[in-house]
């Protein structure tokens, strides 16, 4: 059976993730959250009206109201329950190609669960899977109670739209790489609103071709399309939207780490850093860190993924955070990781701004070359750092206090991840290479 990993459960639809799965981990859901009504939204992948499908009749059976958004970009579904005091279900993979899918559950609120009630949820599963057959009949007999309820995406794109000044990106050109995915209607829409002039690829989703060579895992097009037109930025989003990674107007790919140290260090500026603080995870680049006590703002490191750093943005009461990958969390107005909120924000500062997007990246940071490696293993190892203690100390002995190591296992998929910094990029990729043969050898 699937378990959460660091967002909820995903695996390949019809094998790992299946109609009857996601029917039992629903019932799960609503027996542990106690909901009455959920709202549930999903990306573009061929898979998700099967599963809505799946989800909806599954809590029509035990009478609960069903709010059904269509395509919505999983910060929007996040939104939903936060307005309505529901809890949501975004149906999506995220960045995985198209024949994966998952599910991410939003409590009331909005707010991620914890992982209390992720346990709970699983053993509950565990137990619907086992009666599954017994409710068969019922769900075939009972009426469903699902409405559609587009005015759920269309109060997302106001209130973003609102929370700037009319006609505040009237002076830009904005390149989109809508990944073939949730934000392919939403995000040109927006910006247009917002006064922008709008260039968008990638933004004709037909099922299979969601994050294909495109998007936050593949800018290489919007690289080009950025230069092409002149663009002011490029911002490219993944399938389902909560991250983005930027292109400068010189081309040239600018990551979280930058985008993070940007706005902590604006925010500190203005006064809206809140404690002087920002969370980022234990993959962020030791330069953003190097950048950060400059200024000196104070930062508080997580593991990695995005729940970890809402967690740590929670207990520090802080207005900021986020991960290298995209992942950028406001919690002063959202309660997750919104792509389109970060580059919203990120095209104001640089529309009010007198230095051009590059000049704002490279001032903000200067990062060590950093060289990630991912390994399949034939199974994973949740110990995987202890396992290759030995190793990893080697490698820190190479790199001594001009660099570090991290080795991890992926929380969603069977993969190793290695990653090496050091302050010359060949001595990165040696360490890293090193690394990458002794697990292959063990655990490939």
């Amino acid at each position: 059976m699937l378990k959460f990993g660091t967002d909820g459960v995903r695996g390949e639809f019809g094998t790992d993730l299946t109609t009857s799965y996601v029917a039992a981990l629903a019932r799960a859901a609503a027996k542990v959250l106690q909901c009455k009504l959920v709202v549930i939204g999903r990306d573009t992948r061929e898979s998700g009206p099967a599963l809505e499908a799946a989800i909806s009749q599954s809590l029509s059976s035990l009478g609960i109201e069903v709010h059904l958004m269509g395509v919505a970009p999983t910060p929007a579904i996040a939104f939903a329950a936060a307005s309505s005091e529901a809890v949501s279900f975004a149906i999506t993979a995220s960045h995985n190609p198209y024949t994966d899918n998952g599910v991410k559950i939003f409590g009331r609120g909005g707010r991620k669960l914890t992982d209390e009630q992720e346990s709970q949820i699983e053993i509950e599963t565990e137990i619907e899977l086992a009666s599954e057959a017994s409710r068969e009949e019922i769900m075939t007999s009972s009426k469903s109670l699902a409405t559609s309820h587009p005015e759920y995406l269309e109060r997302y794109c106001a209130a973003l739209v609102a929370g700037v000044p009319k006609n505040a990106l009237a002076k830009l050109h904005i390149a989109l790489d809508c990944a073939n995915g949730a934000m392919s209607e939403v995000a040109a829409a927006v910006f247009t609103g917002l006064g922008a002039k709008v260039s968008a690829i990638h933004n004709s989703p037909n099922g299979k071709n969601i994050n294909h060579h495109c998007g936050a895992t593949d800018p290489s097009e919007l690289k080009v399309l950025v230069k092409k037109i002149n663009a002011d930025l490029g911002v490219a989003f993944d399938g389902d939207g909560d991250r983005l990674i930027a292109v400068d107007d010189s081309g040239s790919i600018v990551d979280g780490d930058h985008l993070i140290a940007i706005s902590a260090q604006d925010m500190k500026r203005n006064g809206t850093l809140r404690n002087n603080k920002v969370a980022v995870t234990v993959m962020t680049n030791i330069g953003f860190h190097q950048a950060m006590k400059e200024c000196e703002i104070e930062v508080v490191t997580t593991p990695v993924g995005d729940r970890s750093v809402l967690i740590a943005i929670q207990e520090n009461d802080l207005s900021l955070g986020g991960e290298q990958s995209g992942h950028i969390i406001y919690h002063d107005v959202a309660t997750t990781g919104d792509g389109l909120l970060a580059a919203i924000r990120l095209s104001a500062l640089i529309a009010n701004s007198s230095q051009v997007f590059s000049q704002l990246a490279s001032n903000a940071m200067t990062s060590f070359p950093q060289v990630l490696k991912n390994i399949r293993v034939a199974k994973l190892a949740e110990n995987v750092a202890q396992i290759f203690a030995n190793e990893i100390a080697a490698a820190e002995k190479i790199l001594a206090d001009n660099g570090r190591v991290l080795v991890r296992s992926s929380g969603t998929e069977p993969v190793v991840r290695v990653m090496v910094e050091a302050r010359e990029n060949d001595i990165a990729v040696s360490v890293a290479t090193t690394l990458v043969t002794a697990i292959t050898a063990r655990l490939g």
